[in-house]
């Protein structure tokens, strides 16, 4: 790992009533179009930042999940996690106050399903997007032996 502080630039460019574009500064990956919401308005087939946040909330699940799970010596087949940002007004600021996660962590029979969810769990609290968050933010999980 690098040493911190690190620094994650982007920039984002766009005119009006269109889609804007997101690209990495330092980093060469593809860029991402992005529009408002379906409920300000925007188009239904693109990202917008209200999807993105619950999208890098639960890639940053799974990614903290495989480096818990690792270190732990667990074996895993595959994991999916389903994530709900609540977008509510609060005291007249609008923020995400929740995020519910549903996790299904598919494992070879015989697991111990108690460590299963103990590294479930110590994902979730070491996940940076989990510890930027204002909302509060709830995980059920589903392990399936397989």
């Amino acid at each position: 790992m690098h040493p911190l502080p690190h620094h994650y630039k982007v920039v984002s460019s766009g005119g009006p009533f269109g889609n804007l574009i997101v690209k990495g500064i330092d980093e060469e990956f593809p860029p991402i179009e992005l529009n408002a919401p379906v409920q300000y308005g925007g188009p239904k087939n693109t990202w917008s930042p209200e999807t993105l946040l619950p999208a890098a909330l639960s890639s940053c699940l799974i990614l903290t999940f495989d480096s818990v799970a690792e270190a732990s010596r667990f074996r895993w087949h595959k994991i999916e996690c389903e994530a709900d940002g609540t977008l509510d007004r609060k005291e007249g600021i609008r923020y995400f106050v929740s995020f519910s996660l549903k996790v299904k962590l598919f494992v070879p029979q015989g697991t111990d399903i108690q460590k299963a969810q103990k590294l479930l769990h110590k994902a979730e609290e070491n996940c940076l997007i989990t510890q930027s968050l204002k909302g509060s933010v709830f995980l059920e999980s589903e392990i399936i032996e397989e």
